[in-house]
This record gives structure tokens, sequence and C-alpha cells, in this order.
């Protein structure tokens, strides 16, 4: 019988997940064997990898190279953020150091080294600046929002949006630069409000006197705009951003900023151009101001009001572009665009105020650290009047081309200087004064002074000299021999006629026998500090002198024979201080001729204006006494003259002794101080002059010998008139013998 083999149970696959024990299904599940796979054949496996490589773009020739500069880049990447982060860790040390070294707001408001010099007219209005001027500390609440709005709109207009840096502005700078064909860090900068407020402080390097540097090379040293100075700037104005906040850093800029015409910060430019308070500008006025943050010298409203003005019209736009103005105040912005005040478009003063800077004490004007207040002699009305005498001559009466000069200085009898033109460029300041500054042969204006000494020593005015030919013998050089400027003889003359019809001969006897070192000394007691010819030219002017030393001799004897010490300042305090330091600098001083030889000289030389070779500058209505002189060849042209309120000077010829032509001083220098006295007269009452007029004489008299004249020096001066000269009438005029 045969056994039965028990069936075998079915294979039935483990479940995957178990209902009731996890554990179990994992547990068969890594138990059961793996089922055997059949494996693929290899040319199959290869292209499936070269399948794979191509996906991953890694085949053939131009995989390699992108793996190539993947890998590349993958390298550069890590140098660099690892660089950057290097980097990174040095300008943030770097920026920290300068933060720490950055002083308060308020000690980097005015950094200025030099001090600043305002001057104020007679009437106590400013007319003048020099030095740097520093207006007072303004902020962004107490400046005008016109002003604000104005810089930000004009200067960095992201400045509340960055941090101290503008690489856009930096990018867009670089950008124009090569499009204008400059290198990328020249011409824009690019620089934010911030960096521009770190170049104004320097950064934090402040001035110092003793390193031998000059303040100019200073500030270009601080101006210099190389790779590494940039670098500086950027680090120094994050620091900034630190440890100020954005209106203090605006407040520094506002007062650190140099406007022109020495102004230093918005409240010095505001009243330097505008005579108002930085919280009172217009929109208008405010453009003007941010226009010259560009270029303030070319831009300045002082140099080109129209070019400052268009300059402004473009601030107004960007305004209105972003939003500080409405199109309306835009508009009458334009209509009504910013003008100078009277004392900016007078140019500071010109020729006077620089005489009084070179005048007044070094430490106190050209070189004061202080701010210095001085109020002057200066009559705005008559200066003005100078100013404008000046240009009708020179517009009326001289050919067109002409590179004639002339001066004129107005003063009062004691002195005072009243107004000073120095050249024919009126509004002018810094430039070559003749007025002061150039020394001419003064001709036969020097012939008072001849006439004053012998008056003085007792002759009259109506004693007789004999006009005749006439030579001396000069040790050393000869006989020399001079002549009248009409080569004509007029016999015997007074003493009023030769020097009213301005004679050479009659001037020269006077001056020797009244001694020709007393005549010297006489000249320079009344104020020509020059040096004076030693030889008989004396007599005719052949020295050199300034205008003002010769008008403030005039003046001497306008007061009666005192000498004067001409002076421009009357005061002079520090700002703040009540009590000034020093007083006038001048006015009268010793007494050189007797009150009667000036009186009866001033009635001579008033001949000279209403008789005489200064008719043309006889003026309607008033007394008027003056003296006309000519030089060799017309080189120098000059008339000097008083009424009983002024005295003016006037000066004509060219800079390089070229001889004027068809020009004395009794011509064109007559009539600019004939225009000048009108305009400086308008309005006044006349006064009649302090003169006296000569004792008719019972008999004819000699020229003056000395006091007390006896009958043997009547006869002495008799013999001495017809018998001192001789000979010679044709020989030529000496070196200055004209009118």
């Amino acid at each position: 019988m045969t056994r039965k083999t028990p069936r075998k149970p079915p294979l039935v696959a483990d479940k995957r997940y178990s209902r009731t024990a996890g554990g179990t299904a994992k547990s068969a599940r890594s138990n059961a064997k793996p089922k055997p796979t059949k494996k693929a054949p290899a040319s199959s496996r290869a292209r499936k990898r070269r399948t794979t490589a191509r996906r991953k773009g890694g085949g053939g020739i131009g995989g390699f190279f992108r793996r190539l500069i993947g890998g590349i880049l993958r390298l550069i990447w890590r140098i660099t953020w690892r660089v950057g982060a290097v980097v990174c860790l040095i300008v943030g040390l770097w920026v920290g150091y300068v933060y720490t070294s950055l002083p308060e707001v308020s000690a980097q408001l005015d950094g200025r080294a030099q001090g600043s010099v305002t001057m104020l007219d007679r009437n106590g209005d400013v007319f003048a600046w020099r030095g740097d001027q520093f207006g007072g500390v303004v902020t962004t609440e107490t400046v005008s929002p016109n002003i604000k709005n104005a810089i930000v709109a004009t200067e960095d207009k992201r400045f509340y949006r960055h941090f101290g840096v503008s690489p856009r502005g930096v990018a867009s700078a670089v950008r124009i630069n090569l499009s204008e064909g400059r290198g990328p860090l020249s011409g824009h900068g690019g620089s934010t409000i911030t960096q521009q407020t770190a170049k104004l402080l320097c950064l934090g390097e402040p001035f110092d006197p003793k390193s031998g540097m000059t303040e100019s090379q200073y500030e270009a040293k601080c101006r210099r705009g190389t790779l590494q100075r940039k670098i500086e700037e950027a680090i120094y104005a994050m620091a900034m951003e630190l440890k100020y906040t954005k209106d203090e850093i605006l407040t520094i800029y506002m007062n650190r900023a140099f406007l022109g015409a020495g102004a230093r910060g918005f409240e010095a430019a505001s009243q330097r151009y505008f005579g108002k308070a930085s919280s009172d500008v217009t929109p208008a006025e405010a453009a003007m101001l941010a226009g010259l943050l560009v270029a303030p010298s070319r831009f300045a409203p002082t140099n080109n009001l129209t070019r400052s003005q268009n300059r402004a019209d473009v601030i107004v736009g960007l305004m209105e572009q972003q939003g500080y103005l409405t199109a309306a105040q835009a508009q009458q912005a334009r209509d009504n665009p910013a003008q100078l005040s009277q004392a900016a478009a007078e140019r500071a003063g010109g020729y006077f105020a620089d005489w009084v800077m070179s005048s007044g004490p070094e430490y106190f004007t050209r070189n004061t650290t202080e701010d210095v207040i001085i109020r002057t002699t200066l009559d705005r009305r008559l200066q003005a009047a100078a100013e404008e005498a000046m240009q009708f001559i020179f517009q009326e009466k001289v050919r067109p081309g002409s590179k004639a000069q002339a001066a004129i200085v107005v003063m009062s009898a004691d002195g005072a200087v009243r107004a000073m033109v120095g050249g024919r460029e009126t509004k002018v300041a810094g430039a070559f004064n003749r007025a002061i500054q150039a020394k001419r042969q003064t001709g036969s204006a020097f012939k008072p002074f001849v006439y004053a000494t012998a008056l003085d020593l007792g002759a009259s005015p109506l004693d007789v000299v004999v006009d005749e030919p006439f030579c001396m013998t000069i040790p050393g050089s000869g006989q020399w021999c001079p002549n009248n400027y009409t080569n004509r003889h007029y016999g015997s003359v007074t003493l009023t006629d030769a020097l009213k019809d301005s004679l050479n001969i009659p001037a020269v006897k006077v001056s020797e026998k009244a001694g020709r070192d007393l005549v010297r000394q006489v000249a320079s007691q009344f104020g020509i500090e020059s040096d004076l010819a030693l030889g008989p030219a004396l007599a005719l002017g052949a020295s050199e002198s300034t205008l003002i030393e010769m008008t403030g001799a005039y003046a001497g004897i306008l007061n009666g024979g005192s000498a004067v010490t001409p002076y421009g300042l009357t005061e002079l305090k520090l700002l703040g201080d009540r009590d000034p330091l020093m007083g006038a600098d001048g006015g009268i001083g010793e007494r050189v001729i007797q009150k009667q030889a000036a009186e009866q000289l001033i009635w001579m030389m008033e001949k000279v204006v209403s008789e005489g070779s200064g008719k043309r500058a006889a003026l309607p209505g008033w007394q008027a006494a003056g003296k006309t002189g000519t030089t060799q060849a017309a080189r120098d042209a000059w008339f000097i003259g008083f009424t009983a309120e002024y005295v003016t000077g006037v000066w004509m010829g060219y800079d390089d002794n070229t001889p004027l032509t068809g020009v004395t001083g009794s011509g064109l220098p007559a009539e600019i101080w004939h225009e000048t006295m009108v305009r400086v007269h308008k309005g006044l009452d006349p006064v009649p002059l302090p003169m006296r007029a000569p004792i008719a004489p019972t008999q004819p008299q000699p020229a003056p010998s000395g006091r007390g004249k006896s009958l043997g020096d009547v006869v002495d001066n008799v013999l001495r008139d017809i018998f001192g000269g001789g000979g010679g009438g044709n020989n030529r005029p000496p070196q200055v013998n004209n009118r």
C-alpha cells in the first residue's frame, strides 16, 4: 500500500503591513530573500551611462569646458566671499576707529583758519568784507527751508536714504566722465553730501600754520581726488553717518561750505550777497546760494550776476521736479530772480577797503584770527560820485581803446578819506591801486609848496619876480636852463601870476631864494614822504609821490597850514565787544606854516581856477582852489584842488609811462575833478574858502627872501632879480617843466 505525501500549503506573500503588529511585517520583509533580477546587457548599460552624462552636461569637449568654467567660477566665488568677508571686517574696523575720533557736532561748525573783517561806512552801514566771513551758526531748523531743500535737490536727492556713500551715484558719475572723454575719477565725483562734508572737514585734519604749509596748499591737499583719498572719504562718511544724524551732517555742511567772496557758510553768504539772514531768503535766493556749491568763484553773483541767475534757474527746476516747489512757486522764482544787496553790488568797497586793510594793523586785518569790525571814513555817496565822474569822462572824452588810467581821492580837510578810485575799473577788489601804490612825478602840482615856503618866510602874493631866460650851473651836471611850458618869458610877474599861469622860471627862482632845503622840509612836513629831489628841479615837481600823499598835503593847506595824515579807519573792535581796541589812525598833526601864509596861498590857488590854468575845474556857485601838474612829455597829468568842504586829487597817465596824447593837467584831469566835485557838492549850500587877500604894497616888492625885510633886503632882492639870471632861452626844457 502506498503512503501519500502531505500537500504543501500554497506560498502566500506576506502582507507588507500588518494591521495588528507593524513589527511582524517588517520582520518578515527583512527575512525574505530578494527576488533575483535579470541583468541588463552591457551595451544597454553603456547607453544609459552616456545618456546620464549628456543630461549632466559633461559629455564631449563642450562638457569639459563647461565643467572647467564651472569649477573656475566656483573657485572665484569661494575666494570672493572670503576676501569680501575680510574686506568687510577691515572696513568695519576702520569705520569704527574713525567713529571714535569724531568730535561733537558743535566742534565741527567753524573751522576757519583765519578770522574776518567787516567794514562799516561813516554812517555805520556794512559796505565791505575781508577774510573768511562766518555769519554765525545755522542749523536745519533755523535756516530757511528753501535753503535746505535747494541743497538736497542740487547736491544729493537721496541724502536721507543712503548710508553715506551712494554706489548708484558713483556709477553714474563714472559713466558720465567716461562719456565725456575724461578719466573715471575726473570731473563728476558722485559724492554724497556726507562725503562732501568729510572733504570740507579734511577728514578731521585741521590746518596748522606751523606746519609750513600755506592755507591754499592745505585746501588743495584736502580737495585732491586720488583713488586712495576717495576711499578715505567714503570711510569717513560712513563713520559720520554712525556718529551724527542726517540733519546734523547737513548742519555741518551748511556752516562749512565756501560760497565765494570770502563767505564761509550759508549765513555769511546770505548776509554777503543779499544783506539778510539765512532764515529769510526766498526760493530764488536759496537757489542762487545752492548754485554756488559747484563752483563758488565762477557762479558768485558779485563776479557775474547774470550767470549766477541762470544757474539758479536750473536749481529752481530741480526743486520743482523733486516736489519742493509747486509750479506756481517755481515760476515766481524764475520771474523774480535774486538780486544783490547794495553793498554786494559795490564789490565790497573796492580800492578803499583794500587801502584800509593794507594800512591797518596786520594782526587785525590781513592776518587776523579774530572776527573784527572796523568803522571807516567812507562816504558811499561820495564814492559813487567819484566813480560816476571817472566813467563819464572816459566814455565821453577819451578815445575808445585807450589804455590810459586815472585815480581819484576825495578827503576832508582833516585827512579823512571819503572816497577812493584806484583805476578805471571801479568795481574791483585786490587790484593795483594807483591812488596809493603808483609813485609818479608831480610836475607843477608841487609848486604850491614852493610858494607856501616863501609866504611863510614873509613874502606877499603880490611880490614880483622876473620871468626871463635863466640858467644855473649844477655841480657835477653842468649848466641847467629851465624854460616855461609856452617857451615864452613874461618879464616881471607877481607870485600870484606866476602860480596862476604855472610859470617855471619864477618857481625855480623863488625856491632857490627861499632855500631848496627849506622847500623840501615844508613839503615833507605836509606829508609828502617820498624821496624829494636834491637839485633845483625840485621846484618843478621832479620828485615822485602818490596821489594820496599829494591830496593829503593839499588838505594841510586848506585846514590852515597844519599837516594831516590821511586815514580811513576810525574805530576797530572785536565782534561782540562793546569797547573799541583802537581809534582813528590819522588826522591833523603839527602846524607847518602860519595860518596867514596858508590863507594867502589859498587866495593864490583860487586864482588858478578862476583865472588861470585850472579854469576847466571851476564849480558853479562855489569858490574852488587848486593846481594843475604835467610832467615831461605828458607822462603824468594832475589836478588837485579843494573847496571849503572837500579836497580832491586826480591823476591820469599810463601804467607803463607812455606819454599821454594832447593831455595836460589843465585838461582831462581838471575835467574829472570838476565832474567829481559837482556830484560831491550836490545838495550842499556853498561855503566860501578860508582865504585872505593880500594888502596891496605901496611900492613894487621883489621876490621874498625872509621875514621882516629891511630896505637893504629890498635892494638886494631887486638886484638879484635883475642880475640873477641870463642867457640860454633856447635850451631844452628840464625833465619836468610843464603846467
